[in-house]
């Protein structure tokens, strides 16, 4: 059998082709050339960065920030601490999302208007800083791991997502034809909704991890201890020290010390961001799926 023949272009799909091919060069350098100049910028010497030239490539090698950053010793510690927080936190976010996703999905659920609006009314309304203090204290989970995890366990966005995935992915008549087999509810969810599910859940276990990941303000507010400070904390306060360092400073000790505070912003972002960019390219087409799916609905 004679192989195929090609499909000619026509002159105004190969123009088409062309711009569109330029177009989406010129979108994907503009969104990448922001995270590699920050990596230039952590190995470059700042004199060079301050200038404003255009980085391409370390011109000038200086490695200092990153000395500092690793030798600093509660580095390690908050890193420890910001894994199990992001693990032990997108765990049970999992547990408290999923099944009340799939739950207010069902039409037969009494009551599931009133409880989706009390979801959403918190999107809009909370009861703000000072009583979710008191709440957390009253639980006696201060200075605790659970007064990182709990709080932030369901984001009324991500819920509304899971229903709208199981509304839209998990036909209704598949659940009939399950209870026809003497199938029950939880039986159906763990059996046969779950295994349908796996784009959803990489989608919500790449947002909660990258919340979990990022916090900082509740640290603050709910960790006492600085050994059980997480990650971005910590490196805030390497940033402060070389700051305050660099005031007390003078002549070329105050140039080294600024050079180095200069840097170490760029270091920290490297080194904050570094695990979740090895994470997102194996979770991106799950993301990119399961959001246009629970999409479809609102």
């Amino acid at each position: 059998m004679a192989g195929k023949k090609k499909m000619k272009m026509s002159k105004g799909d190969r123009i088409f082709t062309i711009i569109n091919a330029v177009i989406m060069i010129l979108v994907c350098i503009v969104v990448l050339y922001p995270l590699y100049y920050v990596l230039l910028a952590s190995v470059t010497d700042p004199v060079v960065v301050n200038s404003g030239k255009l980085l391409l490539y370390p011109e000038a090698w200086y490695t200092e920030g990153y000395v500092t950053t690793l030798e600093y010793g509660p580095l390690w510690t908050a890193y420890k601490n910001t894994i199990v927080y992001t693990v032990v936190g997108t765990v049970v976010s999992l547990i408290c999302t999923i099944p009340a996703g799939y739950a207010l999905s069902r039409m037969d659920l009494v009551g599931r208007k009133p409880i989706m609006f009390l979801f959403t009314f918190t999107m809009f309304f909370s009861g703000g800083m000072i009583p979710l203090y008191l709440t957390i204290q009253q639980l006696h989970i201060y200075n605790t791991i659970w007064a990182m995890v709990l709080p932030v366990a369901v984001s009324a966005y991500n819920l509304i997502v899971c229903r709208s995935f199981f509304d839209t992915s998990v036909p209704i008549e598949l659940l009939e034809a399950a209870k026809i087999d003497g199938c029950s509810d939880f039986g159906f969810f763990f059996k046969i909704a779950i295994p349908l599910s796996k784009t959803i859940i990489a989608v919500m276990t790449l947002f909660y991890a990258t919340a979990m990941w990022n916090q900082f303000f509740n640290a603050l507010m709910y960790l006492q201890d600085y050994d059980k400070m997480p990650l971005q904390v910590v490196l805030r306060d390497l940033v402060l020290m070389n700051q305050a360092n660099q005031m007390g400073s003078s002549g070329a000790e105050m140039v080294t010390r600024q050079k180095l505070a200069e840097q170490l912003k760029y270091c920290i972002v490297v080194v904050a961001a570094f695990p979740l960019l090895c994470i997102y390219p194996f979770l991106q087409k799950y993301f990119a799926k399961g959001v246009t799916i629970g999409a479809v609905k609102g």
